[in-house]
């Protein structure tokens, strides 16, 4: 064993192997570290004072700020593959009869797109870009009116929200930009967070987040949800078994691509 590293060493390993990891697990970090739980523990609330670093169980993982609202096209190259896989299984969610709301974004679109058609369902929407490319779905789909906003190819404003609340939804499937338990879930922008705050208040069943693996971690401007407002969570196999048990301390249920996970 070497000589013991001083604080502000072993914080500086702790940032420098979260940069490439992302999540560090207690352990790991001892091993790291070569030093004691009690003192791992303290550097790890050292730096999440900081905003370094979010404390979860065991663990924790990096703070990643997304500020900017990337252009919807942008958006829609990030993981493709587990976006498609993500919405035919939220999809799958919906049965006969169902009330739904789902909001704008890449992920969201999937789920959209994965509606088995002819369904006997109803969709209330904010997102444009499903709209163009759905065509005659063959179930009913509104789109919320409202202002529309070409980055996020969106509806939102006062227009929106007030036709939100002419309607009470069974379920909500919901993308966001991030995902952490400290902050919950979040989104760039303000006026797509009023209108997924609306959708949850007007959901009189299950509040469902879609979101892929490099979204845990995450934290954005705008809150819309805390965790424990969340009742499913679909994410693809990416995402980490300790993030997974993380979810389950706040029994939210972690739903993946070929499986169906609840730990």
């Amino acid at each position: 064993m070497g000589k013991p590293l001083i604080p502000a060493q072993r914080r500086e390993r702790i940032q420098e192997f979260l940069s490439i990891h992302q999540i560090a697990r207690t352990a790991d970090l001892m091993n790291l570290l070569e030093t004691s739980e009690a003192t791992v523990r303290r550097d790890l609330e050292w730096l999440e004072q900081k905003g370094i670093l979010e404390r979860t169980h065991g663990g924790a993982i990096l703070n990643q700020r997304v500020i900017f609202e990337q252009e919807y096209q942008q958006r829609a190259q990030h993981f493709p593959e587990e976006k498609r896989q993500i919405g035919e299984l939220a999809a799958s969610l919906i049965e006969d009869g169902d009330i739904v709301f789902i909001n704008s974004g890449t992920t969201s679109t999937q789920v959209l797109q994965h509606i088995r058609r002819e369904s006997q369902i109803t969709v209330f929407t904010n997102n444009v870009n499903a709209a163009l490319e759905l065509g005659d779905p063959g179930f009913h789909y509104y789109l919320t009116g409202g202002e529309f906003h070409a980055r996020s190819n969106s509806l939102a404003g006062r227009f929106a929200l007030d036709n939100l609340n002419l309607v009470f939804a069974n379920k909500a499937i919901l993308g966001v930009d991030g995902v952490s338990l400290k902050h919950g879930c979040t989104v760039p922008t303000n006026p797509e967070a009023e209108v997924v705050r609306r959708m949850i208040e007007r959901t009189k069943g299950q509040v469902i987040v879609v979101a892929d693996h490099s979204k845990w971690g995450a934290v954005s401007n705008f809150p819309v949800a805390a965790i424990e407002d969340v009742d499913k969570f679909v994410t693809d196999e990416g995402f980490s078994a300790e993030a997974m048990k993380d979810l389950k301390t706040h029994n939210v249920e972690v739903l993946m691509p070929r499986s169906v996970i609840s730990v």
